[in-house]
This record gives structure tokens, sequence and C-alpha cells, in this order.
């Protein structure tokens, strides 16, 4: 069964099935259709796309649901807003908004999430975070379920500021960039404090800390004003129990080790970052998740694709916490028969 398996895993128990999850697939409606039978597309009401994404997430056998709570929206007014590409199926998602509320580098540097954003009641966040944990196990209980924050810190940043401005106050002056992230994340805290009272089982930090080609920031920059941060979050997070898994975009070799040291107990991996590295060093002690090249998916033919969900399950297959996915999704432009190609091969391979 999907629960039993990806708690067995998340407790680092081996469950005699590699459990698995995926993002986006459920809601690549001619996959959906072409798995369930059911007949959904863009156009159909928001009941019959819940329905069928959740047969389909059945179908395939998820054990894990990837979710977060916190997001932009708690950062109100002093958000940026960058637009979005084209990405769901029928172009739904582009938006061709770009606003920003700062407009220059001292702005930036200068900024106090204290004093803009505000101190927040730990007892209502609490209850959100649990409000949040459990409408994802009653919509999806058959896996394990979780609640967590997206904008931790980098994130944060991006999502304040936008690359631009984000970029040109780092490379104004990194110790006041230094100097704002130790401020965000003293406000940030009260969110992991609140997070640590809570009851829920699984947290989901997400931090988009590098992109493809691995660190934005020198390294060091990081360990001084990046990691110690981490280890205060994670602390009452530890203290109370919880289960940490961490999400970064991109390829973060460089920070494995930093993130194992900060606390983390699981990683979510896109195929950038190296997960025979991961699984070598932290593969019987920490839950590893991913780490399929959706590109594959997307271009490959069906050698390819068995080849590539063989490399990852080969690797994992003796991780007690492995879980297989796409890092990152599976979008809707993926053809239909190389996602069920993907999925058999996987299905072929799932019994340890």
């Amino acid at each position: 069964m999907s629960y039993e398996d990806g708690w067995a895993a998340i407790n680092l128990e081996k469950p005699a099935r590699i459990p698995r999850t995926e993002y986006s697939a459920e809601s690549h409606w001619d996959l959906i259709t072409a798995v369930t039978g059911i007949d959904v597309g863009v156009k159909s009401s928001d009941e019959i796309k819940a329905q069928a994404g959740l047969c389909f997430m059945k179908a395939w056998e998820y054990d894990f649901f990837w979710s977060t709570l916190i997001g932009h929206g708690d950062l109100g007014e002093w958000c940026t807003d960058m637009g979005h590409a084209e990405y769901a199926a029928g172009g739904v998602d582009r938006r061709d908004t770009i606003t920003c509320p700062f407009e220059n580098a001292e702005q930036v540097l200068s900024f106090d999430p204290w004093e803009r954003l505000g101190e927040k009641d730990p007892a209502e966040l609490t209850r959100r975070f649990e409000a949040h944990y459990q409408a994802s196990c009653q919509a999806h209980g058959f896996g394990v379920n979780m609640t967590g924050v997206y904008i931790t810190l980098i994130s944060g940043f991006i999502g304040l500021f936008g690359w631009d401005m984000l970029l040109l106050a780092a490379g104004t002056d990194s110790e006041r960039f230094g100097a704002l992230a130790h401020r965000y994340a003293s406000w940030m805290q009260q969110y992991y404090d609140a997070l640590a009272e809570a009851d829920v089982p699984v947290v989901m930090v997400h931090d988009d800390i590098v992109w493809a080609s691995g660190a934005i920031f020198r390294p060091a920059w990081y360990r001084e004003y990046v990691f110690p941060n981490y280890a205060r979050y994670f602390a009452p997070l530890i203290e109370s129990g919880k289960k940490i898994m961490f999400t970064s975009d991109g390829n973060y070799d460089a920070f494995v080790d930093d993130l194992a040291e900060a606390g983390v107990h699981g990683f979510v991996l896109e195929p950038l970052t190296d997960l025979e590295y991961v699984v070598e060093r932290y593969g019987q002690t920490h839950v590893i998740v991913g780490n399929a090249d959706p590109r594959v998916l997307l271009t490959g033919s069906k050698a390819q694709i068995r080849a590539e969900v063989e490399r990852c399950m080969t690797l994992g297959r003796d991780c007690p916490g492995f879980f297989m996915a796409v890092g990152n999704h599976i979008p809707a432009n993926t053809p239909v028969e190389s996602a069920i190609t993907y999925n058999q091969v996987y299905q072929e391979l799932s019994r340890r």
C-alpha cells in the first residue's frame, strides 16, 4: 500500500517495493485520460480535474505528496512579479505582468522584513500549518503528506526582489547582502518555530539555493549566511521529532554535505544534482527522492527512457529511504507514450 511503503521509506525501513512520487503529472490531461479513461482536459470543470487527478495518482501509486504552505502570498505587497512562462496544458499559467516594488540596490539592502512584513501570531501560524496538513491528508490519504515553507531564504529573496534586483544587491555589497539574509532569517524563524509546534510528522523545506550550473553566490557566502540560519530553523523541528525534507532546483552538489550537517533528513533532487554522490554518502542515513531526467521523457526513445529509469533504480535500490521520481516535473508537453513507458519500467523494477 502506498502510505505504508512511503512511511516506511521516510523512516528508513526499506519497504519491499520502492515507493515513488511525481510532480505535475496529475495535471497532464492527455496522460490522465490515457491512464484512467476519464475524459478530462483544460476546459473541464475543477471537480472533474480533481477527480481525474486523484484517480491518476492512485493508478500510478503515489506514496509521497510534495507540498508547502508558506509562499509568496506571505510576502504581501513587497512581492515582485516576474511574470510566468507557459508551462501548464493550454498555457493557462502564462502571465506577462512584471512589477517590482524595489527600484535600486540600496532599497533591497536596507529592507527590514520585521518592519515591512511584521510579526506573526504564532498560534495562528501553527493552526495554518495543521489545517494545511489535514486538508492534504483528506485529499489523498493514501500516501505520506506534509506541509512546509517555500520561501525559506534564497527563494524568499527571489520572491521579494526578483532576479534583477537580487543579483544587483548581492554584487553591490556582499556583506550587507549577508546582513539582509540574517534579518530575513530572523523573521522567517517565527514560521519554523510555529511549525515545530504543529501536529505534522513531515516538513518540506524548499529553497532554490542554486541554479543549473551550481552556486549563485560564492560558496563561502552560503556557509556564513545561509546554512547557520538553516540550523537555527531546523533545531526546533528536530527537537519536536519531525522529518525534514529539503528541495532545491538546480545543481546543489556543492552543498549536499552542508545540508546534511544542518539537519535535513531527506533530499529531493533534480537530475542536475548527482544522485550517485548522494547515494554514496547518505544512501543509508537519509531519504532520497529522484532524480530521473524529464528531458529524456520529453525527447528520448523507449530504450533511453528505460536506461534512465534503470540508472535511478539501480542507484536507489539498496537505499532504505529511496523514492523514485522524475525531477522535477512531467510537463504537459511530455509525449503520453513516453510517460507510460517510464511508468511501465518503474513498475517492472519496483520490487526489491
